[in-house]
């Protein structure tokens, strides 16, 4: 593992934003972003091949999530974009160009940030997000909030919990799988608790819920990749279909598809790495 530091920055606003920093000598920077109810080590695995090439980059607790401040919102996309843009302020150059890279609701967020803060912005990757509009196939808010309800881990003891996902993700590397577990905190009392409680979930899903990422994309002049996965709790069809929808709207993007978990960068980390210094290179020249 490469030398990392947790920093802390505060945003306009007051929010303190926790961030996984590495340093390299590289003219180009990442910035990684969690998808949501998730955190920034799942992204580890990607930030240690990229440092072991020479690449900076932090990688993020979004509000609300990880160590960075608990707060009760706002939690509408402009806000957390302009979160990520007051990190990339604190973290880089001002001139360094910055690839942002995000996961799920991640993918969603980088979108919002390269079109807010196009001049910072040198390339978006979108790791099985960017293209996630809920409304389409849940066209009231009640049904998406029951449909996409998230687990409760009341009484779950974390001991046990991390035997389940050690279990289930068996074949994954060792940072991916301590990725999982740092979605959790230990209660008091030995229990699992999520960093991101029930009430903010359903705050930033329902925000989720109305974001339209098709009406960015034909702005976006900035590289876009999209790295989707053909696994899925719905239908394969209607996702390549959005996929398709998605990237036909962006000047500069293109897609590409992988069997694999939903949390594809915490699994593959040294192929999502490769695919994100391409993109790095094709951004700099």
């Amino acid at each position: 593992m490469t030398e990392q530091q947790r920093r802390r920055i505060h945003t306009d606003g007051g929010v303190a934003i926790s961030g996984v920093c590495r340093q390299g000598p590289r003219p180009v920077a990442f910035l990684f972003v969690h998808g949501l109810a998730s955190n920034a080590h799942l992204w580890d695995g990607v930030a240690d091949h990229l440092a072991s090439r020479g690449y900076s980059s932090v990688a993020v607790d979004q509000r609300s999530h990880g160590l960075s401040d608990q707060v009760d919102g706002p939690f509408d996309f402009p806000s957390l974009a302009d979160d990520l843009a007051r990190v990339i302020t604190e973290v880089f150059p001002p001139h360094m160009p910055v690839v942002a890279a995000g996961q799920s609701l991640g993918g969603n967020v980088v979108l919002e940030l390269a079109h807010r803060h196009p001049t910072r912005i040198a390339a978006v990757a979108c790791i099985d997000g960017g293209f996630i509009t809920l409304s389409n196939t849940l066209p009231d808010w009640d049904t998406a909030a029951r449909e996409l309800a998230p687990p409760s881990f009341d009484r779950v003891l974390y001991s046990d919990l991390e035997k389940r996902l050690r279990k289930h993700f068996s074949g994954w590397p060792e940072s991916g799988v301590r990725g999982q577990l740092a979605n959790f905190e230990v209660a008091p009392d030995g229990t699992a608790r999520p960093h991101l409680n029930r009430e903010h979930h359903f705050l930033l899903l329902r925000e989720m819920w109305k974001h339209q990422p098709c009406e960015i994309a034909p702005h976006l002049r900035c590289p876009v990749l999209v790295v989707a996965t053909s696994q899925t709790v719905g239908s394969r069809a209607a996702k390549r279909v959005s996929v398709s929808r998605f990237t036909d709207l962006l000047p500069n993007g293109r897609a590409i598809w992988l069997d694999a978990h939903h949390d594809l960068h915490a699994q593959y980390p040294r192929l999502t790495a490769g695919w994100l210094e391409k993109l790095a290179m094709e951004a700099a020249r």
